[in-house]
């Protein structure tokens, strides 16, 4: 059997992304919690929840198309810890520490995309 999702060290530290932007947008105004707060922890999430359902797939194709929209829920991760920045939210440790696991996340996600559209290019 193939390794499990749980192996992939992309997944692994996009849950530990999700897990720093949840206790980053615990500092958020009340006032953002159905807003900012909500937005952030969602794209957050979505980012190994479509490693695993990708690699629950039965395609390499499939696989791309759900790293690809991973990799969109981290630009939007990223968008809105600068607008967060910009809002004066949060501790700025925190929100550092965001910043540089989404940028390791983003960088796995992209060699994953290279990775997938090459073997796909061979076959």
């Amino acid at each position: 059997m193939g390794e499990s999702f749980r192996d992939r060290i992309v997944w692994q530290r996009a849950i530990e992304l999700t897990t720093a932007i949840y206790e980053f947008t615990g500092d958020f105004p009340r006032e953002e919690m159905y807003a900012l707060t909500n937005q952030l922890r969602r794209a957050a999430v979505s980012i190994p929840s479509n490693i695993a359902e990708g690699h629950g797939r039965n395609s390499d194709g499939q696989l791309l198309q759900f790293v690809c929209m991973a990799r969109g829920s981290n630009y939007e991760v990223q968008t809105q810890l600068v607008i967060a920045e910009r809002l004066g939210y949060g501790t700025d440790e925190r929100r550092v520490l965001c910043q540089s696991l989404s940028v390791e996340v983003g960088k796995m996600l992209n060699a994953t995309v290279t990775s997938l559209e090459s073997r796909r290019a061979v076959n």
